[in-house]
């Protein structure tokens, strides 16, 4: 998988297996008057659908290699990580995050993490407000937000079906043409800026032996839940950005949920013309909001 220049491959063992992760350490981000481990640490955390991994994040975190150390992992059941054989529920994600954050990270960190995975994040910092010391989110959604429940969707119905669901994965996801498919109608607001690598990435991901379990979990809607009714508990300082043209859940939702928590959301800030991964569809334009947030956050934390 893609492995940007600077990089290496390390990993922790959580209760549900390793995680594998991505960090500065080698030129040009590593010198002799600075070590990695005297910078604050940037975490980022990947969303899910089929092929996710650390990937997502590739084109944005180098910009931030200079100043922080970063750690960037592909969670349980995607990516390089381990491949559990089971039906993955919420508390799998909730417990894994928690327990990745405290085998990496020193003290409180700056998290930046994407969709579901994101709303997870808000959980888990609501739960150990400790391991946080602000959050940056794009799209954080926990598709049954509001009573408008992903799970009730014809297509989490038909990945329900014993038997469709492998054959939806096998032939409707882990392929080429399945991936730039989604990535161009669903994910990305511009299809022309879907391009080779990302496919190609996306498809390593989803071709990893067992990827099946934690993507049909995910396309079953087991994993979903109404983040409104935790999104009050928030104490960290937290900024949110959302793509305009996110298919699954649009900026409207975003609004209400920043609304229900101003103490804790600071801004709140919609990007137009992009879908669910800013960063991936314009990653300067992410890079640029997202050094102007961790200002403002580091103000008020």
């Amino acid at each position: 998988m893609f492995q940007p220049l600077g990089f290496e491959q390390r990993s922790v063992i959580t209760s549900l297996g390793r995680m594998v992760y991505y960090t500065n350490t080698d030129a040009p981000w590593q010198d002799n008057a600075t070590t990695n481990q005297e910078k604050d640490t940037l975490v980022f955390l990947h969303g899910f659908g089929g092929g996710s991994s650390a990937y997502e994040w590739s084109k944005l975190y180098p910009a931030f290699a200079t100043e922080y150390r970063i750690i960037a992992p592909d969670l349980i059941g995607w990516g390089r990580s381990e491949h559990p054989a089971r039906d993955y529920i919420i508390p799998d994600y909730l417990t894994t995050i928690q327990e990745f954050l405290q085998q990496t990270c020193n003290g409180s960190v700056r998290v930046i993490a994407s969709s579901l995975t994101a709303a997870f994040t808000i959980r888990v910092a609501i739960a150990h407000p400790e391991l946080f010391k602000s959050l940056i989110l794009t799209t954080p959604a926990g598709l049954s937000d509001f009573g408008e429940d992903y799970s009730r969707s014809l297509f989490a119905q038909i990945a329900n079906v014993p038997i469709v669901d492998r054959l939806l994965y096998s032939a409707g996801v882990a392929t080429s043409n399945g991936i730039r498919s989604f990535l161009e109608q669903r994910q990305f607001a511009q299809p022309s800026r879907v391009y080779d690598e990302i496919v190609e990435a996306y498809l390593e991901s989803a071709q990893q032996p067992n990827a099946e379990y934690a993507a049909l979990s995910f396309l079953r809607g087991n994993l979903c839940f109404d983040l409104s009714v935790y999104i009050q508990q928030l104490t960290t300082p937290t900024a949110i950005l959302w793509g305009e043209k996110s298919q699954f859940t649009g900026p409207e939702i975003g609004r209400r949920l920043a609304q229900m928590n101003p103490q804790a959301i600071r801004v709140f800030q919609q990007i137009d013309d992009v879908g669910l991964t800013p960063h991936l569809e314009l990653p300067a334009v992410t890079v640029g909001l997202i050094r102007r947030f961790l200002a403002l956050l580091d103000e008020v934390s």
